[in-house]
């Protein structure tokens, strides 16, 4: 995709973005491609940890102290407690009202023969599981595995995953490490192989599946409108979508608790508007 191999440099611009819905709105009823980008805001309103930014620890640690192949390789049952954790926790949270919206706004925009496509760097399913089809999952997902001896990848949703992790992985900052032999951590099934899994998720430090990233940048590319949902913009590369559709004049609406690093290069046809994304998307987003 020829716009973004080249990243033009990107002006900043003195337009403020608008807060005009009907503005908004009429956008929307003219769009045929519909770029979706959420991030941890949306998962956060469904009560979803995210381990970032004041009060975000598990025990004594923040994502990037665990998210790392680092840390999983001088301590693998540390990292799978962390994750396990996170898968468990799961099971008591829901899609939100945005989750809904976003996946409905799909199922309407389908039936004009319209194409709606959702970017994420959620890795919680809250998306699949509010009925979104067409989904991007930029870092990875929290229910597969990858084999780190024959590179297997498959959906996994056991619960404990393994059990040795059953009741395991409390995130009290005075819990202690369960420290896990590594041949008791979740193994590969395969017959013949027995690895050891790791989250098939993308860590602090690797790159993202080039498969993944090229469709991303097709579908930024070739879409007429797109959204900013509930991500702060500052993890690379997705920090660059938004400012990179815009620059070739293409409306990018962002949604948002606050401005972000974004808004200012979203210049005179974008939009911003300020507010939980699950009470703004459902009204944005809503069929006409």
């Amino acid at each position: 995709s020829a716009l973004f191999k080249r990243s033009p440099s990107i002006k900043m611009t003195n337009n403020r973005p608008s807060s005009d819905m009907a503005a908004f709105r009429e956008k929307l009823k003219e769009s045929k491609h519909l770029v979706v980008l959420t991030g941890a805001g949306v998962s956060a309103e469904s009560g979803v940890p995210t381990f970032r930014g004041a009060g975000g620890y598990w025990r004594t640690y923040q994502a990037m102290d665990l998210a790392t192949p680092e840390a999983f390789h001088s301590n693998p049952s540390l990292v799978w407690e962390f994750y396990h954790y996170r898968r468990e926790v799961m099971g008591s949270k829901n899609p939100n009202p945005a989750h809904q919206a976003i996946a409905q706004c799909e199922q309407w925009m389908k039936k004009e023969n319209k194409r709606v496509v959702v970017i994420t760097q959620n890795i919680d399913e809250l998306h699949t599981r509010a009925g979104t089809q067409n989904l991007l999952e930029l870092h990875g997902n929290l229910f597969k595995t990858r084999c780190l001896k024959c590179g297997n990848i498959e959906v996994n949703r056991d619960s404990p995953i393994c059990e040795a992790l059953r009741g395991k992985g409390a995130p009290e900052p005075d819990s202690k490490g369960a420290n896990i032999p590594r041949e008791n951590l979740p193994r590969c099934k395969k017959p013949g192989c027995g690895g050891l899994l790791r989250p098939h998720v993308i860590w602090f430090g690797e790159s993202l599946e080039e498969r993944v990233l090229d469709a991303a940048f097709q579908e930024l590319d070739d879409c007429d409108l797109c959204l900013v949902v509930g991500t702060s913009s500052i993890v690379y590369p997705a920090a660059m979508f938004a400012p990179q559709v815009a620059a070739r004049g293409v409306p990018v609406a962002e949604f948002n608790l606050e401005t972000t690093p974004a808004t200012q290069q979203l210049g005179g046809h974008g939009f911003f508007f300020s507010g939980p994304c699950g009470s703004t998307i459902p009204e944005a987003l809503k069929p006409f």
